[in-house]
C-alpha cells in the first residue's frame, strides 16, 4: 500500500508538473512581445480588476469608424465604446493617447470646430477684447485647444492663433457635419510644369501651363483626368501629375486680410517699410527718406534697402523694368507710373486696397493717395 500511495504521489506530481509546461507553452505562444495577451486586431492585458487596457499603437491602419480593438468602437459622438466584445461594466482606458489623437481626427483635427458665421469670425490675442490677430471665413475650420468659462475658445486655425467666442462655432458631431458639406477636394501639382487641356485626353488642345505647387478645385474626374473650372470654362489635368487632398479653409491673417492672399513678405516688408516714412520731406534730386527724396529717388531707396534691387534715378527709366501688370493683376509693392503730356513724370509704390504711397511735391512730401488721384499710365511689377 505504501508503494501504491508513493506511486500516486508521484503521478499526481507528474500531472501537475504536465499541467505547469503546458500552460507555459500556451502562455508563450500566445503572448506578444510587451507580454499582453494578442487577440485579433488589439493588444489587451488586464492588468487591473474589471479594467481592460486597448493599446492602440496597433491600430494604425485602421479607418475612421471601424473597430478599433476587441470589444470597442470609435463613435463619432462618445468616441471609444465597448461592444459585445466586453461585458457592460468594462471601462475602456486608452493607453495610448498620442494614438488615439493621431488615428481618431478628422481632416488633421482631433478637436475640430467650424466658424458659423455671415462673414468673418474674428479671432483675438486675449478674449473678449484683445487684439485682432486674424478672420476665420464662414466655414472655416480650426483645432480648439481649450475653453474658458466665459465661452472663449483657445484655437488654432492655419497661421493664426488666439481665442473665439464659442457662440460661433460647430463643434462635435454638428461640426463634422458642418466640415462635410464645406469640405474642398483640391488637386496639387507635383510635377515642373502641368498642360491643362480643353478635353480629358492627350490629344486635346492645350490652354495652359499651371506650375508646381499651384492648387485647383477638382469638380470631377474622367478616366485619368482630373476636372476643374478654369474662367468659368472646365478644364482637365491628367491625375499622375497631381496630389490629391481634401482640405477646409482655415483662418486669414491680418496681413492676409489686408493685402490678400499669396503676397510674398518682401512684397509686404517693402510696402510696410515705404509707409514708415510718410510725412518726411520732398526734396528733388534726393534719395534720402529721412531728410528728403523725390518720387524715383523714394522708390530706387526703397527698393534697394528691402528688397536689394538697383534702380535709376530717373521715373521713365524705371518704367522700362519689370513686367507689365494691369489694374486687376497689381499686387502690393509694384510701381504705377504717372505722365504728362505724354511723357511719364511720375512714380509710386502700390501698397494695396487701390492706394499709392510716393513722395508726391515740395508742399505735401511722402504720402499715401488714391492710385487714381491721377490716371495711371504704366504699372509695372519688379518682384517675384
Amino acid at each position: 500500500m505504501k508503494k501504491n500511495k508513493l506511486t500516486y504521489g508521484a503521478f499526481i506530481a507528474l500531472v501537475s508538473i504536465i499541467c505547469i509546461i503546458f500552460i507555459v507553452i500556451l502562455g508563450k505562444a500566445v503572448s506578444t512581445e510587451d507580454g499582453s495577451v494578442s487577440s485579433g486586431s488589439a493588444a489587451v492585458s488586464g492588468d487591473q480588476p474589471g479594467t481592460t487596457v486597448v493599446d492602440l499603437s496597433v491600430l494604425q491602419t485602421l479607418s475612421r469608424n471601424a473597430a478599433v480593438g476587441v470589444g470597442s468602437f470609435y463613435d463619432e459622438e462618445e468616441g471609444i465604446l465597448p461592444t459585445a466584445g466586453f461585458e457592460k461594466n468594462v471601462s475602456l482606458i486608452v493607453a495610448r493617447q498620442d494614438a488615439i489623437e493621431d488615428e481618431i481626427s478628422y481632416w488633421g483635427y482631433s478637436n475640430l470646430g467650424i466658424a458659423v458665421v455671415d462673414n468673418h469670425l474674428n479671432i483675438r490675442e486675449t478674449p473678449v477684447d484683445g487684439k485682432l490677430v486674424g478672420k476665420m471665413p464662414n466655414g472655416a475650420a480650426c483645432e480648439i485647444l481649450d475653453v474658458d468659462e466665459e465661452g472663449w475658445a483657445h484655437i488654432k486655425s492655419g497661421k493664426v492663433e488666439g481665442y473665439v467666442s464659442t457662440e460661433y462655432l460647430l463643434t462635435g458631431a454638428a461640426g463634422l457635419s458642418k466640415a462635410r458639406e464645406v469640405i474642398q477636394t483640391m488637386a496639387e501639382v507635383n510635377t515642373t510644369s502641368l498642360r491643362v487641356r480643353e478635353q480629358p485626353n492627350t490629344d486635346a488642345p492645350v490652354i495652359t501651363l499651371i506650375p508646381r505647387g499651384e492648387e485647383v478645385l477638382v469638380t470631377g474626374y474622367a478616366d485619368g483626368w482630373v476636372q476643374f473650372e478654369l474662367d468659368d470654362e472646365l478644364a482637365y489635368v491628367s491625375s499622375d501629375y497631381v496630389t490629391i487632398e481634401e482640405k477646409l479653409s482655415t483662418a486669414i491673417t491680418m496681413k492676409e486680410l489686408y493685402y490678400g492672399s499669396g503676397i510674398s513678405d518682401t512684397r509686404v516688408n517693402l510696402v510696410e517699410y515705404a509707409k514708415k516714412f510718410v510725412g518726411n520731406p520732398y526734396v528733388w534730386g534726393g534719395t534720402s527718406l529721412t531728410k528728403g527724396c523725390d518720387c524715383s529717388g523714394f522708390v530706387l531707396s526703397v527698393y534697394k534697402n528691402i528688397a536689394g534691387i538697383s534702380l535709376p534715378h530717373h521715373a521713365a527709366s524705371q518704367a522700362t523694368k519689370g513686367k507689365v501688370v494691369t489694374a486687376s493683376t497689381i499686387r502690393p509693392g509694384d510701381l504705377i507710373f504717372y505722365s504728362k503730356g505724354g511723357k511719364i513724370n511720375h512714380v509710386g509704390i502700390y501698397i494695396g486696397n487701390g492706394q499709392v504711397c510716393h513722395a508726391s511735391s515740395p508742399k505735401t512730401g511722402i504720402k499715401i493717395s488714391s492710385m487714381y488721384y491721377r490716371t495711371p499710365a504704366k504699372m509695372v511689377s519688379l518682384l517675384d
